[in-house]
């Protein structure tokens, strides 16, 4: 638990081996997706290495060393990059002692991991008189923050820094585990000794394989996926020009950006660790800050660790997903897993001291007569040894210790504020109807299908509505009828290696609990952080939001815009409606604003809305870009939201709370007409809340997110048919592989609704019956329309070739109702017949696709097994 000895990198590099089935291996057999060790900077083997430079000092700790990737094949660019480290040292006072290059064997390289080889050289640094070790290394981590940013400037796109410290240093690459003491022959040296050691075998899932996003970083190895990783980012971002510590002064700004935006999730994570790490938070109270135990529904968990976990939910959303996380600041090393404990670490100790944490028992041989302690971390838990101390500290010793450093439970008393809890069910509701419902309704895009295959089955079956799998209408790109623009953008979901969790079985570490209010800088504690509104849900009924509007405290001021742009503008207002929209947003928060609401409740004959997720995610795109986004939280008051994924897409680009004003005055105006059966107002009203949530906490679920405050500004969608422009403006960073409707389409689209609306038959109580999900004859174009399955039927019955063709003109005569509908064969000269391989030949490359006996049936298997028999093909079943 202290001692340094070379054993332990011994025993660190047989454990990332024994874990080499759980990387993956090139085509070549060699190349690895990336290995690598964490250690303590081995004093013996460094103390060597500057004599042989003529450099005698009395104290190794007076020692850093920068690992460095620099260009192997372009010389003036390494050439350069050298230049960049030593002047940035020179700027700092910083004195170079010089530079090694490390020792490696190119032959135990595969050929893809030789082609991208960079020149490993490492920076031995000095430390000067002044400096404490903190002091040191909070300067080391400066000058990497330096360099990065110059490097990019200058165009290096092959340079990295690889670790950057007096404490630990990093040795890594693109190979498979073994390779590892191969390559680098320090590794084999006696003198690399260290008394911690942290390892890793990597399996990209979402980003490419390279020597830079090899693993660990300078402070941590993961496991896992951030599924959470663009709201992260964004938060990040928006968070940097508020950033304030004592430590840093003048000296923050240069840190910025924080995260590297060409790196991975768990490069991401890392960024923001060593922040954490080098600006005054030890690296146990970090981890806590970022990957939080699920503490909201645990009644068990003592009063004074449940008011550090909120305290710490005003500080920062957490990086959520599968995630096993071993982490170092070169003194403590430490391993913690997510909420939900979605990967495995198991733990074992032995007499003498020597704690081994890794995915799976047996990655050292380790006689179990020496071993005094098996474990594994459960859900949230944490581990970690003090080297400094010789001490190993268990989950609920690092918690508490934490949670009593300051007063969380006082600031959480004093700071939180909270709304009243909900009426009665039988007290009148505040909910009102306007006088022309019809109106309102149709200009925000009601059809008939959403009140009564939406919003009644929400609120007397008390969940989302329940429908067949599958579409068979056109994407709202390619359809010749209006659609809403939650219509364009498509839900995310988990998979490969990622899992989904169930909303219903692990309600238990899901929460909605919302914080609104300003946000303060990240690198401090203080009371100020705890002054924020507490909700238990982001839906807010029409009380709620007046109980906010009638607060009388100066942390929380309101202020109101408009989302509306005038008629007479045409399809160019919405975008200039828009750019005010932006500018008003920057003002209101200039002059104290906390609590920002974005209305269309102005629409009238002369006005129509802006669509709030276009307004909501320009304005928190705006305010991120302007530096203010971090002063306010966003309230969507709109008429537009009514189903579940209009919910999460309003929260998922940035919205803090929603209110539904115009699908609660439906509720009520549905039981004054008595078509809610056995419902009041009141009740409905929060039964339909209820079901919201309960869609919210399902679609969170499909991503592997747990917590409401990760999956706001995460941006899990992806845009089918927006363009670019809009993309960049209101939606940035959305994947959007197509162009498509712009600003103009979109008021387009939103001009017919308010025309509809706003007609002379604009007041008639009847919807429009759009067809949508159900085939109507003038409504929606469906695939599977009566055309179709009737000359199905009649084929399917009297097996005639000739039925059979009027079933496939049916279809090709259709609508085109996917994107690939609309695509075509290029024409080309004929290919000789003799150059044609025979369709026996080519059918035997087929094979059906390869699916559990549980997703399909035993019939389904045989049925496909026989028909693969016949033509000569293969079953993947």
């Amino acid at each position: 638990c202290g001692s340094r000895s070379h054993e332990i990198i011994k025993m660190a590099t047989q454990a990332v081996t024994n874990l080499t089935h759980r990387g993956a291996v090139a085509a070549d057999a060699k190349t690895g997706d990336g290995a690598g060790i964490l250690t303590q900077i081995p004093e013996k083997l460094f103390k060597k290495a500057l004599e042989k430079l003529g450099v005698h000092l009395d104290s190794m700790n007076d020692v850093g060393v920068g690992m460095i990737f620099l260009p192997r094949h372009n010389k003036d660019a390494q050439t350069q990059g050298r230049a960049l480290v030593e002047k940035a040292l020179q700027q700092y006072g910083i004195p170079l002692l010089g530079w090694r290059s490390v020792p490696v064997d190119l032959s135990a390289l595969g050929d893809q991991a030789l082609e991208t080889l960079p020149e490993i050289a490492q920076v031995l640094i000095g430390r000067p008189e002044q400096l404490s070790d903190d002091a040191f290394e909070q300067r080391l981590y400066l000058i990497s923050k330096e360099l990065e940013h110059r490097i990019t400037a200058a165009g290096l796109d092959e340079f990295h820094i690889a670790s950057f410290s007096h404490r630990t240093i990093v040795y890594k690459g693109l190979l498979v585990a073994p390779q590892l003491t191969q390559f680098y022959l320090d590794l084999k040296d006696s003198g690399f000794e260290a008394a911690l050691a942290v390892f890793h075998q990597r399996y990209s899932t979402n980003t490419s394989s390279t020597w830079m996003l090899a693993q660990p970083f300078h402070t941590l190895a993961h496991n896992g996926e951030i599924n959470t990783l663009m709201g992260n980012r964004n938060w990040m971002r928006a968070r940097e020009s508020d950033l304030q510590s004592p430590l840093w002064n003048e000296d923050l700004q240069k840190l910025a950006p924080i995260i590297n935006p060409h790196g991975s999730d768990s490069m991401s994570l890392d960024n923001v660790l060593e922040l954490l790490t080098h600006s005054g938070r030890d690296i146990l109270h970090a981890m806590m800050c970022l990957i939080p135990e699920a503490y909201e529904q645990i009644s068990d968990m003592p009063d004074v660790l449940k008011a550090c976990y909120e305290y710490l939910s005003c500080v920062s959303e957490p990086w959520d997903g599968p995630a096993a996380v071993a982490f170092t600041d070169g003194v403590v090393v430490g391993a913690c897993l997510d909420r939900n404990g979605l990967r495995p670490a198991r733990y074992k100790v032995t007499e003498d001291g020597i704690v081994v944490m890794g995915s799976e028992v047996g990655i050292i041989e380790l006689d179990d007569n020496r071993v005094v302690e098996k474990g594994r971390l459960g859900p949230g838990q944490m581990i970690a040894v003090d080297t400094a101390q010789g001490k190993l500290l268990k989950d609920s010793e690092i918690k508490h210790g934490v949670a009593e450093r300051k007063p969380y439970a006082e600031w959480i008393q004093q700071g939180i504020l909270t709304l009243p809890s909900k009426k009665d069910d039988a007290a009148p509701t505040t909910e009102t109807v306007p006088e022309q419902l019809p109106i309102y309704q149709k200009a925000f895009g009601y059809m008939t299908e959403d009140i009564e295959r939406f919003i009644k089955p929400m609120v007397t079956e008390a969940k989302e509505a329940v429908g067949s799998m599958g579409d068979d209408t056109p994407p709202a790109v390619i359809s010749r009828n209006p659609h809403l623009l939650y219509s364009y953008f498509k839900q995310r979901f988990a998979q490969v290696t990622n899992p989904p969790i169930d909303s219903i079985r692990e309600r238990l570490v899901m929460s909605l609990t919302t914080y609104l209010g300003r946000r303060h800088s990240l690198l401090t504690e203080t009371e100020a952080h705890a002054r924020l509104i507490r909700l238990p849900s982001p839906i807010l009924t029409n009380a709620d939001l007046q109980a906010l509007r009638c607060l009388n405290n100066p942390d929380f001021q309101m202020a109101t815009l408009s989302v509306c742009f005038r008629v007479s503008s045409g399809t160019e207002g919405l975008e200039n409606a828009l750019e005010a929209l932006c500018q008003r947003a920057s003002e209101a928060v200039d002059a104290g604003t906390t609590l920002l609401v974005l209305s269309d409740k102005d629409v009238n004959r002369d006005s129509a809305p802006i669509p709030m997720a276009l307004a909501v995610g320009a304005v928190h795109h705006h305010l991120i870009r302007e530096g203010k986004r971090m002063q306010v939280s966003l309230i969507a008051e709109t008429g537009d939201a009514r189903e579940e994924h209009h919910f999460a897409v309003l929260i998922g680009y940035g919205a803090a709370a929603v209110n539904p004003y115009l699908a609660f005055s439906t509720i009520v105006h549905l039981t004054e007409e008595g078509e809610l059966e056995e419902y009041t107002a009141a009740k409905a009203i929060e039964t339909y809340k209820a079901t919201v949530e309960k869609g919210l906490l399902k679609i969170m679920a499909k991503m592997g997110i747990s917590t409401v405050s990760s999956y706001r500004g995460a941006q899990i969608f992806e845009a089918l048919g927006v363009n670019a422009t809009v993309i960049d403006k209101c939606f940035t960073g959305t994947t959007s592989r197509l162009s498509g409707i712009g600003f103009a389409e979109i008021a387009a689209e939103t001009l017919h609704f308010h025309a509809k609306a706003f007609s002379e038959n604009g007041d008639d109580a009847s919807l429009e019956e759009a067809g949508y999900f159900r085939f109507r004859r003038n409504g929606e174009f469906h695939a599977f329309n009566p055309t179709v399955f009737k000359s199905l039927h009649k084929f399917v019955k009297a097996g005639e070739s000739e039925d059979y063709e009027k079933y496939v003109d049916a279809i090709e005569e259709g609508e085109p109702v996917s994107l690939r509908d609309l695509l075509a064969f290029k024409p080309s000269t004929p290919i000789p017949m003799e150059e044609v391989e025979p369709a026996e030949d080519i059918v035997r490359r087929f094979t059906t696709g390869s699916m559990s006996f549980g997703a399909l049936s035993r019939e389904t298997h045989e049925t496909l097994a026989i028909a693969m028999n016949r033509i000569g093909a293969k079953s993947g079943s």
